[in-house]
């Protein structure tokens, strides 16, 4: 029996249904109306597909690049091999880019600005994806901000921001009954939300460890950028909006890659098609969450629930995605993932629709050679693609000239991943 399910469920059958979202009575966009706009409201998630498949069944290619599969300007090799050769095209497509990058310093550095105002002493850092390197287009960037303070001065940071006009007015909130208090906001001028918190250094040892792990395991941010991405265009990618975290995400994957049966993951040419259904399969189909816990750390493990509830802080319980915290070994990652069964759910469908991709009969369909195996369970909106471009133009002449006051007038920097 497979080492990695020691404790695995019965078998689900047929495919999860019930996560593929349509909007019956939608007329199809117009491609004109795309054009990014930062002063327009926006929806909350531009990456989210709600509706999509709908329209791109019923009014073919009026999403960008055909498919909204734009990191597909190839034809691939057959089976496993050409999702292998389609991740790898697709991390190269979503990784940040120079001009990405450039503009998430300036957020950062005019919303430090207005904290070194208030409190000239205080050291902000950067913690999270942005930190990591592994974000997406339209992920969030997270700060710390230290000093000496009874308790976090989130009102008085709160007002700070809303006097410089950094944040849209109604974007800041103040959760300060949150486990974590926290403020978020959303930046006036790129729409680039924001996270700030006082005091915490688990964000920024939680990123020293991935960093770690991805020099381990040159797989990892390959599959991080496509599980990521999978999650956020179904909403799927915030606890409190009934998924679960990066950092469970990032675990999830790193107790996948440690623990798996065959694999040697500090390989970095193994076919990452394979690994991708397998994680699909494992975390969808047989992975047992009412009994069995997650251990990362000690070159990882699975735990039984009741073993690992002797170690729980605060007299917590295990929760149905137990993953424990591998910096603080009593605290439990997942225990606020109170949506993770729809996360498994939508894992159990891409096992299967991928599953079904592969198959030799897959070969024979009318539309082979356009059709994108990947495609089949992750788009890429024209709003984020429109979003992306917007930036380009914007932050491209600043980064090219921060880059020739610096000596380094090479265009080459600034060109797309190959």
């Amino acid at each position: 029996m497979d080492p990695r399910v020691a404790w695995i469920q019965p078998e689900q059958k047929g495919p999860a249904n019930n996560c593929v979202k349509r909007h019956p009575t939608h007329p199809p966009a117009s491609p004109n109306n795309h054009t990014h706009h930062p002063g327009r409201r926006k929806s909350d998630n531009k990456a989210s597909t709600y509706g999509m498949n709908y329209l791109l069944s019923n009014y073919g290619n009026y999403v960008s690049s055909g498919t909204g599969t734009p990191w597909k300007t190839r034809k691939y090799s057959p089976g496993v091999d050409g999702l292998h050769e389609e991740v790898v095209d697709f991390y190269n497509f979503m990784s940040p880019r120079p001009e990405e990058a450039a503009m998430r310093k300036e957020v950062v550095d005019r919303i430090e600005t207005v904290i070194k105002e208030l409190w000239p002493t205080a050291d902000v850092q950067i913690f999270g994806s942005f930190s990591t390197g592994l974000y997406l287009p339209t992920s969030d960037i997270d700060l710390v901000v230290f000093g000496k303070w009874e308790c976090p001065p989130l009102q008085q940071l709160e007002q700070a921001l809303r006097k410089h006009n950094v944040a849209e007015p109604f974007s800041i909130k103040v959760l300060d009954k949150a486990t974590v208090p926290i403020i978020k906001l959303t930046d006036q001028e790129t729409e680039v939300k924001v996270d700030i918190s006082f005091n915490v250094e688990t964000g920024v040892k939680a990123a020293f460890f991935i960093k770690d792990y991805t020099r381990r395991y040159p797989v990892l941010p390959y599959m991080i950028f496509v599980l990521k991405q999978f999650l956020l265009q179904r909403d799927l990618n915030e606890v409190f909006t009934g998924g679960i975290s990066s950092y469970s995400l990032i675990l999830m994957v790193i107790s996948f890659l440690q623990l798996h049966p065959r694999i040697d993951a500090s390989n970095p040419n193994i076919n990452l098609g394979i690994l991708l259904i397998e994680f699909f399969e494992l975390y969808g189909r047989h992975f047992n969450y009412l009994k069995t816990g997650i251990r990362v750390k000690n070159g990882g493990a699975y735990m039984a629930k009741e073993d690992m509830m002797k170690v729980m802080t605060n007299g917590y319980r295990p929760s149905m995605l137990c993953i424990e915290d591998p910096l603080m070994p009593g605290n439990d990652v997942g225990r606020s993932s109170y949506g993770a069964m729809q996360v498994q759910q939508v894992f159990d469908y891409a096992y299967i629709v991928l599953s079904h991709a592969m198959s030799p009969l897959a070969r024979s369909y009318p539309n082979k050679d356009i059709d994108s195996a990947l495609g089949r369970i992750i788009k890429v909106t024209q709003e984020v693609i429109d979003y992306r471009e917007w930036i380009m133009t914007k932050w491209g002449g600043r980064h090219l000239a921060r880059m020739e006051s610096q000596g380094k007038s090479s265009v080459c920097n600034l060109c797309l991943p190959c």
